[in-house]
Parts: C-alpha cells; sequence; structure tokens
C-alpha cells in the first residue's frame, strides 16, 4: 500500500516543514484534499542539501554492484504497487487509467536504465607526449543535484533526473511542483527509502516559491539543478544557476508540429496527430499544438481529425473508459480559455468548439491558423489544437520553425526517406516519422533546441550530465624543467 504522506522527508526522516504556511494538495477533478503540507523553509532546504552532502560521501565508499541492487529493488517496489500509483496518479493529476499505465512504465524503464549506471563510471588512460607520463580520467558524480519537477508527468521527469543523477553516485534534493507534492515527491521517498537507498541520499521538500524565493537554486552545495517545467521559469533558473556556478539542465515546454505529406495514410496521421495533442489533456511539452497539412488533403484530414476528437469522452479519470480528464487546476482551464478566445478573434475559424466545465476542457480545433496568430505562438497546455494548411514543403518547414521552441515534431509520409531528409530541416531536438510527437526512450537522447531546453538526457547523456571528468597525471620518473 502506497503510504499517502504530507511531511517532508529530510536527513532520512519524515518530518513537518518549519514554516505554518499549509499546502493544499487538490483532486483536480471534484476539487477534494488530497493531502495537506506544512511547507519547507529555507532552513529545511539548508538541512536537506546538507544533508544530501554527508550521505554521498558514504555512498561513495558503497560497492557498485551493492548500489545496483537498491535500483533493482526501487524497481521491483514500483512494480509490486502498480495499482496504487495509478489510484494516486488519478486522485493527484486527474490522470486517467491509460495516463496513469504510460507514466508507470516509462519509470520501470528508466529504473532499468539507471540500474546499469553504477557499473559504467569508467575512467580512461590517455597517452601523453612524455614516454614516461601516464594520463588518467576519472569519471566522478557531480557531488549533490538539485531536482525541480513539473505537474504534468512528475512520476516519469521526476524519476528521469532523479534515479540516474543517484545511481551515478551523487546526492539528490527533490523539490516537487506545488500541484504534485506526493506523484512527484513523496513518492519518491517511499521507494527509495524501501529500497534501502543510504538515509539522507536523497531528500524531498515541499514548499512554494513566494516562500524561498531562489534558495533551492542558490543553495552552495548542488553543483547541478535540473528542471522541468515553463520555459519563462526555465530561464529564470538557468540565470540564477549560472551566476552562482552550477550547470542548468532544462526540459523545457514546445509548440510541435505534425506535418502532414500529400502522400501520407491518411488514417495513419489522423490517429497519430489526435493522439499527439489530446494525450493527458495536452497537457505534454511534446504535444502537437500545430498540425500542418498539405492543402489538397487539408478538407478531408479536418473532418476526420474533428470527427475523431469529438469522439474522445470526457469527464471522471478514475472511470477507465474516460480520455480526457480535467486539466491540473482552475488557473490552466482559465488561461487555455483566454488563449482559444483569442485565436478566434484573430482569426481562426473553430471548427469544434469545446466547452470549459470548471477544470474539463472539452477538445477544441481551430482551422485556418496562420503563423503569425498567438494560438500557433504559443504553449497550448491543453486539449486545443491548431490545423494549418501548406502548399508546398519549404512552406512546411518554415511554419513549423516559425516559432521559439523546439522540442519535437512528426513527419508522416509514404517515403520514409524523404521524410527523413525534411525531419533534418526541422529545428527540433526529436521528430519522428509516421508517429506522434509524443516519445521518450530510456536510451536515446532526450531535449530540446532554442526555448525548449539545454542539455540531453537518458542513456549515455544523463551519465554525462550527472557527472564530471578527473584528469590525474602520474609522472614514473623525474621530470625535467626549464629552470
Amino acid at each position: 500500500m502506497v503510504t499517502m504522506h504530507s511531511k517532508q522527508f529530510i536527513a532520512g526522516e519524515w518530518r513537518s516543514g518549519s514554516m505554518e504556511k499549509v499546502l493544499v494538495d487538490r483532486n483536480p477533478y471534484d476539487g477534494s484534499t488530497v493531502a495537506e503540507f506544512n511547507i519547507a523553509s529555507v532552513s529545511d532546504i539548508d538541512d536537506a542539501y546538507r544533508a544530501a552532502e554527508r550521505a554521498k560521501l558514504e555512498w561513495d565508499r558503497v560497492n557498485p554492484y551493492a548500489k545496483r541492487a537498491v535500483f533493482e529493488r526501487a524497481l521491483r517496489y514500483v512494480e509490486e504497487h502498480m495499482a496504487d500509483i495509478t489510484e494516486v496518479i488519478i486522485d493527484e493529476l486527474g490522470g486517467t487509467r491509460l495516463k496513469a499505465g504510460f507514466e508507470i512504465g516509462l519509470v520501470l524503464d528508466m529504473l532499468k536504465e539507471a540500474a546499469t549506471f553504477p557499473l559504467r563510471m569508467e575512467g580512461r588512460i590517455l597517452p601523453s607526449p612524455d614516454n614516461e607520463k601516464e594520463n588518467r580520467l576519472y569519471r566522478e558524480p557531480v557531488g549533490v543535484v538539485g531536482v525541480i519537477s513539473p505537474f504534468n508527468f512528475p512520476f516519469f521527469l521526476g524519476m528521469k533526473c532523479v534515479a540516474p543523477a543517484l545511481a551515478a553516485g551523487n546526492g539528490v534534493v527533490l523539490k516537487p511542483h506545488e500541484d504534485s507534492p506526493i506523484v512527484g515527491g513523496t513518492l519518491f521517498a517511499e521507494i527509495f527509502e524501501a529500497a534501502g537507498l543510504p538515509p539522507g541520499l536523497l531528500n524531498v521538500v515541499i514548499t512554494e516559491i513566494p516562500a524561498i524565493g531562489d534558495a533551492f537554486v542558490e543553495h552552495p552545495v548542488p553543483r547541478v539543478i535540473a528542471f522541468t517545467g515553463s520555459a519563462a521559469v526555465g530561464a529564470h533558473v538557468a540565470s540564477v544557476a549560472a551566476r552562482n556556478y552550477k550547470k542548468p539542465i532544462l526540459e523545457l515546454g514546445g509548440n510541435s508540429a505534425l506535418i502532414v505529406l500529400e502522400d501520407a495514410d491518411l488514417d495513419l496521421a489522423t490517429d497519430a496527430a489526435v493522439f499527439s495533442r489530446f494525450t493527458h489533456q495536452g497537457q505534454i511539452c511534446m504535444s502537437a499544438n500545430r498540425v500542418l497539412v498539405h492543402r489538397s488533403l487539408y478538407e478531408e484530414f479536418a473532418q476526420r481529425y474533428v470527427a475523431k476528437a469529438a469522439s474522445l469522452p470526457v469527464g471522471d479519470p478514475r472511470d477507465p473508459a474516460t480520455i480526457l480528464g480535467p486539466l491540473i487546476n482552475q488557473k490552466q482551464a482559465d488561461t487555455l480559455a483566454a488563449q482559444v478566445e483569442q485565436g478566434i478573434a484573430e482569426g481562426a475559424k473553430p471548427l469544434l468548439r469545446g466547452e470549459v466545465d470548471g477544470t474539463l476542457c472539452h477538445p477544441t480545433v481551430l482551422a485556418d491558423v496562420t503563423p503569425a496568430m498567438s494560438v500557433a505562438q504559443q504553449e497550448l497546455f491543453g486539449p486545443v489544437v491548431c490545423l494549418m494548411p501548406f502548399d508546398t514543403e519549404d512552406e512546411a518547414v518554415a511554419m513549423a520553425n516559425d516559432t521559439p521552441f523546439g522540442l519535437s515534431g512528426a513527419v508522416h509520409t509514404s517515403d520514409l526517406d524523404h521524410g527523413v531528409e525534411l525531419a533534418k530541416r526541422i529545428n527540433t531536438g526529436m521528430v519522428h516519422i509516421n508517429n506522434t510527437t509524443i516519445h521518450d526512450e530510456p536510451v536515446v537522447a532526450f531535449g530540446g533546441e532554442k526555448n525548449s531546453g539545454m542539455g540531453r538526457l537518458n542513456g549515455e547523456w544523463s551519465l554525462n550530465e550527472f557527472t564530471t571528468l578527473k584528469w590525474i597525471s602520474v609522472h614514473r620518473g623525474r621530470p625535467q624543467f626549464p629552470y
């Protein structure tokens, strides 16, 4: 049984935050209270980082095979508690059962990959022009990593940094989003505590930015700050981290384009485009905000797309039939509604105008959207899509690139090699041929260009991000000096 902890996890102990302010964690579907937390103070954050720093020294002395066993036990814990974790994802995030299964599967894959890291901390011996000198290159953990996770896929996107950072030998302090303190925070502590991770190596602090300011990023202990969230906040995190000589790793927003070429399989393209937009209510950074369709297919595609979008069940995420549950909070729903209103005022044609009922937003399909419209430039974090016709492939590429973001994308065509060549012209970190824009695999480099982030995660790239290299040279004779 997963425990719905409502405390901080610092130095291996469950304890209340030292501030009187209470964070109320609410179910986004019915508004009921999931948990309440006394939030962490700057002093609590200091305790967490200091605990991670001390525990890291002990972790250094643990045999790599024993470290690997911790992540294998964490994997088994998640497998054994999948049903309970699913219920928590539904209650706290408004995620459907489909979404919960998808997210837990990604977490399991990430834990499997992280379990290999302790045995991959390899060194190298490099040549020297001096015959009596040996150059040794050691891979070492950076020390302590601060992780800030988002509200949309907090279990996976938090684990994407927490597990590799720990497995590479670091201490970690995790600060989840205020709307996901359990799935993105205390659940991690429960998993790794049960797996036998040394006390203090992983710490979880539940707090709010108005209460702590930049203290989480500015603290002198962490050497890397891994942030997943909006581009605006990410820019601030990167600025604060850089001026404090810390490396920022940023996984930020997106405005992905799915391109349907003239020779595309229309059934496949429609299914992929609907999945790319409406999975988890469109609250995914890789979601296809824009669907670019060759003008010869545009009318037929739009009819098929609207019909499929209109058929998606919207409602209680506990119902296994539900595809679209609630947005995370009322503010997000209100923001999305305002974006739709502005888009229509600028000339977008609503082929399907979904009603907004509290945090439930039914699908909206805007047609004849142009690149200059606000809805084509903004990240739409909800079930709203822009259909955009094009006449030439050069025009499609220009439209796809006409955004400050560059995370994901997709190209649909019957000529796979041609699709790859077109994908090379799209300025994003990822493009998928004849598939959705939403993909993440534990051994493939994941990350964005432009305002969509800095750095790459997964596999060897995560190992590089959470470690550093130290050069130690050994001279076996007596060096000669010029004076």
